[in-house]
């Protein structure tokens, strides 16, 4: 069975999928993120599906239960590279997919996973308007 690789990129686990999403590979993944989470302490996922022609909704509920597994054990999941045609199929199926974010690309879902932060921390302060953080 082939597996999807996993690679910590900074506080964050970076998942590109490149090969059909079969259920076993699916279930591996979810496991396989759920023990890398844990051994690296990161509080972010990215799961790039561009590669992706068709999620089923066996994948789809897969991906929600990847997200909700990550948020228990304090990491935030954003899918990102969703083509039109895997989200139309997704919300004929009735997946909504509750509790994933979402953006178009790698890049975006990082800034996703990095405004987190930042709203975090300025929350602490309850501050959100970045140009006073700029005031001395």
């Amino acid at each position: 069975m082939e597996r999807v690789p996993v690679l910590k990129i900074g506080d964050i686990l970076l998942v590109s999928i490149q090969i059909d999403m079969e259920d076993q590979v699916a279930l591996q993944l979810q496991e396989d993120l759920a023990e890398r989470i844990v051994a690296t302490g990161v509080h972010g996922v990215i799961i790039d599906i561009s590669a992706l022609d068709i999620v089923d909704s066996f994948v789809g509920r897969t991906l929600a239960a990847i997200a909700s597994v990550s948020r228990v054990l304090d990491a935030e999941t954003v899918v990102v590279g969703m083509r039109p045609a895997v989200a139309i199929t997704l919300v004929e199926l009735g997946l909504s997919l509750p509790g994933i974010r979402t953006a178009l690309n790698v890049e975006l879902g990082i800034a996703m996973l990095g405004s987190r932060e930042t709203v975090d921390v300025l929350g602490d302060e309850g501050e959100t308007d970045p140009a006073v953080l700029t005031r001395e």
